[in-house]
């Protein structure tokens, strides 16, 4: 994978992680490339598309939350999970 994309899905991540100094510094290196700031957008976009899939699953997992046993459900067929996320 080149440079160019690696930054570009960086810039994807960073808005997806809600983490601003990730996105400052993985914007800057982007231009340092020779990213124009359409292409530079649209992964942005990208990220945002991204967080609000997760948001939208969150929303559903957490109206369900109190039909299940656990507070931390990773799996995909509704059975408790063995342990939590952390």
């Amino acid at each position: 994978m080149d440079e160019r994309t690696k930054e570009l899905i960086a810039i994807g991540a960073s808005v997806g992680a809600h983490c601003q100094p990730c996105l400052t510094y993985h914007v800057e290196k982007a231009r340092e490339l020779g990213i124009d700031d359409e292409e530079i957008r649209a992964a942005i976009e990208t990220g945002h598309m991204v967080e609000k899939g997760a948001m939208s699953a969150m929303k559903k997992f957490s109206a369900n939350i109190l039909g299940t046993a656990s507070s931390c459900n990773n799996t995909t067929d509704n059975t408790p999970p063995k342990e939590c996320c952390g």
